[in-house]
């Protein structure tokens, strides 16, 4: 645990709060927690239907980057601001959004006025004096009904996915069926892409399929081409899509986190990347029955000895492809091309203020699949291991100088991603003894197959003592560290002021006062400031 107190280890979100006719939710919450936990008891914050508010915010935030763009160009080229592409003559474009942006702010005054007004979401976050009856308040069931008075732990007051907040249960269940839907969708879109893609690997098929690119597809360079790498290009292209895709499903599924839509984003692109990417190309890559190997479960390993090495130049390819996406990430040549097209278009973005943070929901699966080819395929192909170890070099130098000097951290998920790390590595560890056992056995050596057999045994063996001595840790505190740490706090000189903060630390910020900047004119001042 941390040595600084921190807001989220003090604060609990309670959910399902009863409320009776002519009570409201703040007034029910503070009478339930005085009477049933006066004693670590500090405040509570009651969320609000902010979700109008929040619009007219972002509305204004709009705004008031384009304005400060368009003084930054205005500044930068001595011009006034133009039309579109700057072709079609002066327009006072600053005074336009001067006074789009006034009107939008006087809208958000009068909606923050009304908005502790508005209906009260039966939710709150509650903190207490110390870290003990914060987790007291987590792990006791509060109520006779389950379903009344739930609690769980709170993000970091920067973590909240405020938005969640205004959507009802009907709506958070609805999109859950919706998200479940899309899902099946989408695996069996890329189906079809991986299919298509397997299909290119196979020169004969593709000239039954382009009968007439015949004689073109004869030449041997072209045939290389289009056989060796094509594939893999078109492959990670469509697959870049798909992380974005992936966190907006889980966007839509109602977690009150922003770590919590990465963390299941990020669960999500990795079981899409293992079972379309990696078995999807396995399996579509030949003719053998694919009902077959589940039918006779005894065959998989020989089977997967079979079917794996039969891609190894795919995936080598694939590999050699994917040098170029991660050497991207050091030049972040997505971001120079948008803010060259902006400058020809005289309509250029000043300087970003806010440092991006790290895509862990992308970046974590593509590495463990990594991790996942080159584990399966040394035994049957070891000439992907110097292709492996070079892009696992590149990403250790470049994602060093992107998390020291490009990323900042917007939230601590105390490391929570690693459970999702050690259970892809033991199914990675699973595939390859699997696969090993497969390959001994078609070469005839049924000593060496038996030698194998423990492994897979020892390897759940080594994950279940895993989950029973580690995973604990990154579930929750222990009451030894909690009331060792609350002890050695209580007494020090600056807690009265970081209780003082905390009674505000969960405050909604589309309901804190915005105004705007004296100093508007500078590039790195924002037009609109929170407070």
């Amino acid at each position: 645990m941390t040595s600084k107190p921190l807001p989220q280890h003090f604060t609990v979100l309670v959910r399902a709060i009863p409320v009776s006719d002519g009570v409201s939710v703040s007034d029910a919450v503070d009478k339930f927690f005085r009477e049933y936990h006066s004693s670590t008891y500090l405040s509570h914050t009651v969320v609000h239907q902010t979700g109008k508010l929040r619009r007219l915010l972002n509305d204004a935030e709009n705004i008031c980057t384009k304005l400060t763009n368009l003084k930054y160009v205005h500044r930068s080229s001595g011009d006034a601001p133009r039309k579109f592409l700057g072709l079609f003559g002066r327009n006072d474009l600053l005074g336009q959004y001067q006074k789009r942006l006034e009107d939008v702010e006087e809208n958000v005054r009068l909606e923050q006025s009304d908005a502790t007004r508005r209906q009260e979401i039966p939710a709150a976050f509650v903190s207490f004096r110390s870290r003990y009856g914060a987790a007291n308040a987590i792990y006791i069931r509060q109520s006779d009904n389950p379903t009344e008075w739930q609690t769980e732990h709170a993000p970091d007051p920067h973590d909240v996915y405020w938005p969640f907040f205004s959507t009802s249960f009907m709506e958070r269940w609805i999109a859950k069926f919706v998200v479940f839907v899309a899902s099946i969708l989408l695996i069996l879109v890329f189906l079809l892409v991986v299919a298509f893609v397997q299909g290119l690997t196979y020169l004969e098929q593709l000239k039954q399929w382009l009968p007439f690119l015949r004689n073109i597809l004869e030449i041997a360079v072209v045939s290389q081409l289009v056989t060796g790498y094509l594939p893999s290009v078109i492959l990670l292209f469509i697959s870049s899509y798909v992380p974005s895709i992936m966190k907006l499903f889980s966007t839509m599924q109602g977690f009150v986190s922003v770590s919590g839509i990465e963390r299941s984003a990020c669960n999500k692109m990795l079981r899409f990347t293992i079972w379309t990417v990696f078995f999807a190309n396995v399996l579509t890559g030949t003719a053998l029955s694919k009902a077959e190997i589940f039918l006779n479960p005894k065959e998989i390993p020989s089977k997967l000895a079979v079917l794996v090495p039969a891609q190894a130049s795919f995936f080598i390819a694939y590999v050699v492809t994917s040098w170029t996406s991660i050497t991207s990430e050091l030049t972040q040549t997505a971001a120079l091309f948008c803010h060259l097209l902006g400058k020809c278009a005289k309509c250029c973005r000043r300087d970003d203020s806010k440092a991006p943070s790290m895509p862990y929901h992308s970046e974590i699966p593509r590495i463990l699949l990594f991790g996942l080819l080159g584990l399966t395929y040394f035994i049957v192909a070891p000439l992907i291991l110097p292709f492996v170890l070079v892009y696992f070099c590149l990403g250790y130098f470049i994602f060093r100088n992107q998390l020291f000097n490009v990323y900042a951290p917007k939230y601590d998920t105390g490391g929570k991603f690693w459970p999702i790390v050690h259970n892809t590595t033991i199914f990675t560890l699973v595939v390859m003894h699997i696969l090993a056992i497969g390959v001994f056995g078609i070469k005839k050596l049924p000593l060496a197959s038996s030698l194998l057999l423990p492994l897979p045994v020892l390897t759940f063996l080594f994950n279940e003592f895993c989950r029973n001595r580690f995973l604990p840790i990154f579930e929750a505190y222990s009451t030894e560290s909690l009331i060792k740490k609350d002890r050695e706090e209580q007494n020090k000189p600056e807690m009265p002021e970081f209780f003082s903060n905390l009674v505000t630390a969960y405050r909604d910020p589309a309901l804190k006062p915005t105004q705007r900047s004296s100093n508007s004119d500078e590039r790195t001042a924002p037009l609109l400031a929170t407070m």
